[in-house]
C-alpha cells in the first residue's frame, strides 16, 4: 500500500538483498550542496530536471521488476542518450497501476520510456513531493554503474508523486556524483 511518507528502507525492502544498497543518512534540504541541490530540492519530475542538467536527454534501463495485483516496482537506471549511455541516476519506484489510465500503465510496464516522460506525455494530473533529502555512500555495485570509485559520495530523494490528494508513486532518486558541471 502506498504511503505519503515513504522512507529509503521501504523501498529498499521492496528488492531484499539487494547488493546495490548504498550507505544513507536523512539530511535536511539546506545540507544539500550544489549542484545537487538543485538537482533535487524542487518540486519537478527528475527526468526533466537531469535532462536540462545534462543537456541530452535520457533513457531507462530496467534492472529489475515485481508485480503484485496493482502494486508494480522497479529499480532502474537513467542513461544519457549521447554521451556513451553514461549513468546519471538510480531510481527505485513503486506505483500503483490501479489509478493510471491503460496508455500509461502499458507505457510503465514496457519500460522503455522514463517515468517522468510518460506522465507528461500523457499529461496525467500529478504533484511531485520530496518527503526526505540523502547523502549516500555508494557500494561498489552502485559505483560500477556511476563508474566512480567504491566510497563515493552522492546525494538523492524520496518523493511521492500524487494525482490529486491520491499517492501514486513512492521513488527514490539517487544521482551519480557530480564532479564538474556538463559542457553545452
Amino acid at each position: 500500500m502506498l504511503t505519503n511518507a515513504p522512507t529509503f528502507d521501504q523501498l529498499y525492502r521492496l528488492f531484499p538483498d539487494s547488493p546495490d544498497r548504498p550507505e544513507a543518512s536523512e539530511i535536511v534540504a539546506e545540507e544539500v550542496p550544489e549542484p545537487y541541490h538543485r538537482l533535487l530540492v524542487h518540486t519537478h519530475h527528475m527526468t526533466v530536471t537531469v535532462e536540462e542538467f545534462y543537456r541530452s536527454p535520457v533513457d531507462v534501463q530496467v534492472l529489475n521488476c515485481r508485480r503484485n495485483g496493482n502494486e508494480y516496482a522497479r529499480k532502474i537506471l537513467l542513461t544519457l542518450k549521447d554521451d556513451n549511455r553514461k549513468v546519471v541516476q538510480f531510481g527505485l519506484v513503486r506505483i500503483n497501476l490501479g489509478v493510471c489510465p491503460e496508455p500509461v500503465r502499458n507505457a510503465i510496464i514496457e519500460g522503455k520510456t522514463p517515468l517522468g516522460r510518460i506522465l507528461i506525455q500523457h499529461n496525467m494530473l500529478r504533484r511531485i513531493e520530496p518527503v526526505a533529502f540523502l547523502k549516500l555512500t555508494l557500494c561498489p555495485t552502485m559505483s560500477e554503474w556511476f563508474q566512480m570509485p567504491p566510497g563515493s559520495e552522492t546525494y538523492g530523494r524520496v518523493g511521492v508523486i500524487y494525482t490529486g490528494d491520491r499517492p501514486v508513486i513512492e521513488v527514490l532518486e539517487i544521482l551519480a556524483p557530480i564532479l564538474g558541471e556538463p559542457r553545452g
